[in-house]
């Protein structure tokens, strides 16, 4: 059954603490989205609140999509750059799906959503993101449209000796 999409949900207790434990369980299963296993969301509820806090001074959007349970299945955070001169510019940060919906087309779902909505925005010619090297994210997001227009070597420190790259990738809309 599809995701349903919303952007800029009210945030209740309900939405917050879905949030974080979508966080946490991609986290822990090895998603590339901040952290390293292993995490709690109390681990990860300061980076949520910098989320939130750009929320409140309208940069940054939330899009959530909710499984057919009600379930937070999927997050999306869209950040307005603030550089005057990269405002036609979207970052898209913390693109997650919980792993129990890995493989059903979700995170498919989740970029054409993110698309849409940036589509959408007054003046927005391109959505922007990063991902870590060595965990397959960017064939994924070269597959919904993305190209890599720039790699950081070893820019990400994962665990001592395990030094990822920061592929920084870019879609025109």
């Amino acid at each position: 059954m599809p995701l349903t999409f919303t952007l800029d949900p009210s945030i209740d207790p309900a939405l917050r603490d879905g949030v974080l434990a979508l966080w946490a369980d991609v986290s822990n299963a090895g998603g590339a989205v901040g952290f390293v296993p292993p995490v709690t969301a109390d681990d990860i509820r300061p980076e949520l609140v910098k989320h939130l806090a750009g929320m409140a001074e309208g940069r940054t959007r939330l899009l959530v999509g909710h499984d057919e349970d009600g379930a937070v299945a999927a997050t999306a955070f869209l950040v307005h750059n603030p550089h005057r001169l990269m405002r036609h510019h979207l970052w898209l940060y913390t693109v997650m799906v919980h792993p129990r919906h890995q493989g059903r087309g979700y995170g498919r779902a989740l970029m054409s959503a993110a698309e849409r909505t940036a589509r959408g925005f007054d003046g927005i010619e391109a959505l922007r993101l990063t991902c870590r090297g060595g965990t397959g994210a960017d064939a994924f997001y070269a597959a919904c449209g993305y190209k890599e227009v720039g790699r950081v070597p070893g820019a990400i420190r994962v665990a001592p000796g395990d030094d990822r790259d920061d592929i920084h990738m870019m879609l025109a809309i």
